[in-house]
């Protein structure tokens, strides 16, 4: 079986891989990206890009179709599971970034960065069902084995390192942590996208309530959807349901399950229940992470993105540390000189981004943006209030918002002061 050879095999086509390819291709380093899949179509539902996500997307000349592709966040707003308002603020430019918050179904985002690789590294740069089987090393380089989808084997790839990119269930990761498990406290979470009518602002990113008792994230990622002023509305709803076991990862969600625990949730400026029953699509997650390792690089073979520093997707960040993790790693392997060895790179780029994501997994178990949620329901014991200035300042509220912020490297001082 013949070999092929790589300077850089990057294995993983989702967010991360492709922005590194990007990130390589840009400073003029040669990279293959290998895709488990054999045909990438838009799926999934909606993702928010943060300004730090933005921002490096941006840096790709990606900016202008996102924005085209998406909805762009106008506010952020907190409120309890009565439906009485918590807390807000303005989102992205609107609160002085340089870039927007943007809104976007997963799979266009997915298909932008897609077409950009395939347009200029060149499609056989870019190869698709190619599924991860074994790595072998020597002191020169690697040696990379696939399989197609249906188990046959590939030719293998030689290349002089090895990029996992290949997300949450990384094949890649399991080599060096093979005993390694899920981190999954009991909370179950749902994922759906419907057709509605604009909701406060139309461009309003929405927490309600707490996963105690029952918690929606919602906001919109398509504007003008069917001629009549709908929008394509992301949700996901969240709750803790102890003594249950881990849900299956990406199954197709039943409205059954998730309609009986926000049934009462009709306010006056959202009927919740109406935008579960009449989603067109949803899937069901279970919410779970794992604990910070030690190490993710091993030689020639180093992690990034979810195969990482798989988080909660909570605050919207997974995404973004994956594209920071690419420009990173990207700029290492691009300042090693002609014939110096690409594997000290990669142990540079963990230097700085180990320390830093595994700072983010454990603040998104126990401090995370709904924090604010948590919190009031703390002092509330969950019951209605008459007004959210007995209950806490917006001042404290607004510090819980902006310690998250520093921690996850998105506060408008952190992104100001980096070029």
């Amino acid at each position: 079986m013949n070999m092929r050879t790589a300077d850089i095999a990057i294995v993983g086509g989702g967010v991360g891989g492709l922005a590194l390819a990007l990130h390589l291709h840009q400073r003029g380093v040669a990279c293959e990206v290998f895709e488990a899949v054999a045909e990438v179509r838009e799926l999934g539902v909606g993702i928010t890009l943060l300004p730090h996500a933005m921002r490096e997307l941006a840096a790709l000349g990606l900016q202008a179709a996102i924005e085209a592709a998406g909805i762009e966040n106008y506010d952020s707003a907190f409120f309890n599971r009565h439906g009485q308002f918590i807390y807000s603020e303005l989102r992205g430019r609107h609160a002085g970034y340089t870039v927007p918050e943007i809104g976007i179904h997963r799979g266009k985002l997915h298909k932008i960065l897609f077409d950009a690789a395939v347009q200029r590294l060149g499609a056989d740069r870019i190869h698709t069902g190619h599924r991860f089987a074994g790595v072998t090393h020597s002191e020169e380089d690697v040696t990379i084995a696939f399989n197609d989808p249906q188990g046959q084997a590939l030719p293998p790839v030689r290349s002089r390192v090895l990029v996992a990119a290949d997300g949450v269930n990384s094949a890649v990761r399991r080599i060096f942590y093979p005993d390694e498990k899920m981190v999954f406290t009991g909370i179950h979470t749902w994922r759906g996208v419907t057709r509605f009518a604009p909701i406060l602002t139309g461009k309003t990113y929405m927490r309600i309530g707490s996963i105690e008792t029952g918690k929606m994230v919602i906001y919109p990622i398509v504007d003008q959807v069917d001629g009549q002023g709908q929008q394509l509305v992301n949700w996901m709803a969240e709750i803790r349901m102890e003594g249950l076991t881990q849900n299956d990862w990406n199954r197709q969600g039943r409205v059954e399950d998730v309609l009986p625990l926000f049934k009462d949730w009709t306010f006056d400026w959202l009927n919740v229940p109406e935008l579960i029953a009449n989603a067109e699509s949803i899937l069901e997650y279970p919410m779970v992470d794992k604990d910070p390792i030690p190490q993710w690089t091993f030689g020639r073979v180093t992690l990034l993105g979810d195969a990482a520093h798989p988080m909660y997707p909570r605050g919207s960040n997974g995404s973004a540390q994956a594209l920071v993790d690419a420009r990173t790693l990207a700029d290492e392997l691009a300042a090693t000189p002609s014939g110096d060895d690409l594997a000290h790179a990669l142990y540079r780029y963990e230097a700085v981004r180990l320390p830093l994501t595994s700072k983010v997994v454990l603040t998104n178990r126990s401090t995370p943006p709904d924090f604010i949620n948590i919190k009031v329901d703390e002092l509330t014991q969950g019951r209605p209030f008459r007004h959210i200035d007995d209950v806490i300042s917006q001042a404290e509220l607004r510090q819980i918002s902006d310690d998250y912020k520093k921690i996850a490297g998105f506060s408008l001082e952190a992104l100001a002061h980096k070029s």
